[in-house]
């Protein structure tokens, strides 16, 4: 999977599509005189093959690969195999380069390319570019370096070697059976000489549009690859910039927007676009520096609305992260020591090494027995998205004496990495809260992907809306092989009639950009019967992301397999009075608990509290003996609130566990 710095350009890495009109001469190449940037000259007179690879010091894809080309020139140095890497983008400096080489260990020599006359001889496109070349100067080779990377995806392992199977075939004296494989990468820049004039300048107007769209990622210490603050930077990344804001891959944002209001959506007009293809044609003006705008204000460190009251690290030393291979969700419990009910108005995950971190999520684990409403999630981090921040009098509440369960999804990327992720909170007096914030969950698990079915559909219903709630915002996740994602609202809680209406559609679903989409204006549940959740999978060999379109699929946790779930915020007021009663027949009749509501004198259970444990039941007892045990519920109900639910700690949840659960979150 992608680490978060490659998810930051999980647009720029794209395959292209345009096929070169010529090859390569070496002619005048062979004759240039190479120097590595440690200042010795480079002799390749007696190398069997060359192999330039046009590298780039930021693009994260050139980053990933540097380790594996370090292992080729190795691995064939004994037979004559010798790699050079050019590094031609005119945002890399020779410190930049200087500095690529010692923190990624490369020995093979490294050449600044400042001029880009050797990319330009290449005809290069992109970084990581390879070409293989023999000692006549005969290109046999040129493209990519092999498939573990694809536009928007890292997979485990690669599944053809390119760049390796046509050195070994021209060992052999054979041609490779691949003579071009389009390069996956960063697209270089190259200074242009043009005399197209225009009025559109850095200062005065690409300055504003990235303030506005971009900044907010892309500047020092955020998970932007590169500074767009910068106009160094910004000139060399100028034709990345047009290719991934046309591709709609940046600012990342997936919903139709013929379906719902967000408060949080990003979108760049089609002025903009327009205004940047006339900048870039026109090499990238500059401008006058007094017109140039004022950077946003950001909290350092933080996209919070001030400095958070309490940070909390997921553990007191780093977690090791291999450099390579899967990494199983690990988890992190923290006590937070939090010695009274605290609510929250804000929160923010930050990971300590953004490289690796894929997503993470923090969970509240409350003291068993507690007032606790939702499963207990608290907030999330994947890439680009902003910050949880409540409306006025909207909270989360975190019970005294609970704990913050860390769930952590990484992602190796070539290197042996640490990380401390943190949470950074604000908090509301109680006081002024009017509204407990929680988050439900949509789910089914119980579905069965076919070996290349390109549409599979999975369905499912929330039925048990709090009637005097709203609905704040809702995050649908699934993994590789998610393609789209529906939420009807069905209406007519009231009534016979139904009146149905998608509040929000996400037509080309993104594993690697996981949005909460914020409601504009909260939708209300006075009148809902349901939500109908509608998620759609690719499993076949169509779909680029897709690990194994040979392979049955289902329910789990890593990204090989699937998950079809939405997480929906939800907020109710804090006072609210439930006057319901279950039916006369009700299946609580004949129970213990009823019993103990007899004899005790309490509340008799709602209607509500009732069809909570019936649900529950119908969902999760596989067996039907009127139990659920760990083993039958999914590991987001067993990590989360299962203990919670069992009481007495047997192990087993009965009817009347559910119920008092529900009579908990309910406020009795």
């Amino acid at each position: 999977m992608m680490n978060c710095r490659w998810l930051a350009i999980v647009a720029c890495a794209f395959v292209s599509l345009v096929a070169r009109a010529d090859e390569p001469n070496f002619t005048a190449l062979q004759s240039m005189e190479l120097k590595s940037v440690d200042g010795a000259a480079i002799s390749l007179a007696d190398a069997t093959l060359r192999v330039y690879c046009v590298l780039g010091t930021e693009c994260p894809v050139s980053r990933f690969y540097a380790a594996r080309l370090e292992e080729l020139s190795k691995q064939y140095a004994a037979q004559g195999v010798r790699l050079v890497g050019v590094h031609a983008n005119m945002h890399d400096s020779e410190a930049d380069v200087q500095k690529f080489v010692k923190e990624l260990n490369v020995s093979f020599p490294q050449v600044h390319d400042d001029k880009q006359a050797i990319a330009r001889q290449l005809k290069a496109t992109r970084v990581p570019e390879v070409f293989v070349v023999d000692s006549a100067g005969k290109l046999h080779y040129s493209g990519r370096i092999d498939d573990q990377y694809a536009p928007g995806v890292k997979r485990s392992n690669a599944s053809n070697d390119h760049l390796k199977n046509a050195i070994d075939a021209v060992l052999a004296g054979k041609e490779p059976a691949e003579s071009r494989v389009d390069p996956v990468g960063c697209l270089i820049t190259f200074a242009k000489q043009t005399t197209t004039t225009t009025d559109i300048t850095y200062c005065r107007n690409i300055a504003p549009l990235f303030n506005e769209h971009c900044v907010e990622c892309h500047r020092a210490g955020e998970i932007g690859t590169f500074d767009i603050t910068d106009y160094d930077e910004v000139r060399g990344w100028a034709e990345m910039i047009v290719e991934v804001v046309e591709q709609k891959r940046m600012p990342p944002w997936h919903a139709d927007p013929k379906f719902g209001a967000f408060k949080n959506q990003r979108h760049m007009p089609d002025s903009a676009l327009a205004m940047l293809r006339e900048w870039v044609k026109a090499g990238t003006p500059y401008g006058d520096k007094a017109d140039l705008p004022a950077l946003p204000k950001f909290v350092s460190g933080w996209r919070l609305e001030k400095e958070p009251e309490l940070v909390v690290a997921m553990r007191d030393k780093p977690y090791t992260i291999p450099a390579s291979g899967s990494v199983d969700y690990q988890y992190f419990v923290v006590d937070p020591k939090i010695t009274e009910d605290r609510w929250v108005a804000s929160a923010q995950i930050v990971p300590g090494n953004p490289s690796v971190v894929h997503h993470a999520i923090v969970f509240v684990r409350p003291p068993d027995g507690v007032d606790f409403a939702g499963i207990g999630w608290l907030t999330a981090y994947v890439p680009g998205q902003r910050a949880t921040i409540f409306p006025p009098g909207f909270a989360r509440k975190i019970p005294a004496g609970s704990k913050l369960v860390f769930q952590m999804h990484y992602t190796p990327n070539g290197q042996e990495q640490t990380d401390t992720t943190q949470i950074g909170m604000t908090f509301m007096d109680a006081n002024q809260v009017t509204h407990e914030v929680f988050t439900m969950i949509g789910i089914d698990q119980e579905f069965e992907i076919p070996p290349g079915e390109a549409n599979h559909v999975v369905k499912s219903n929330v039925n048990r809306l709090p009637h005097d709630g709203v609905l704040l915002a809702v995050s649908p996740h699934m993994h590789l092989r998610g393609k789209s994602f529906e939420m009807v609202a069905v209406a007519g809680r009231n009534s016979a009639s139904e009146d149905r209406s998608t509040v929000l559609k996400v037509p080309q679903y993104d594993f690697n950009w996981q949005h909460t989409y914020e409601f504009s204006e909260p939708l209300r549940f006075s009148e809902l019967k349901s939500l109908e959740l509608t998620t759609t999978f690719d499993n076949s060999k169509n779909n680029p992301f897709n690990p194994a379109p040979e392979e049955y699929v289902v329910w789990g946790d890593q990204t090989w397999e699937e998950m079809s779930v939405a997480f929906l915020e939800v907020a109710k007021p804090l006072k609210r009075g439930d006057s319901a009663t279950p039916p006369a027949n009700s299946a609580l009749a004949n129970s213990a608990l009823a019993a103990q509501v007899a004899s005790n004198g309490m509340d008799e259970p709602s209607a509500g509290q009732v069809e909570y444990a019936e649900s529950f039941l119908t969902k999760f007892d596989a067996n039907k003996d009127g139990s659920v045990i760990v083993a039958e519920v999914p590991r987001i109900v067993r990590d989360y609130s299962f203990n919670r639910i069992d009481t007495d700690g047997d192990g087993s949840i009965t009817r009347d566990e559910l119920i008092a659960a529900a009579r908990t979150k309910r406020g009795k």
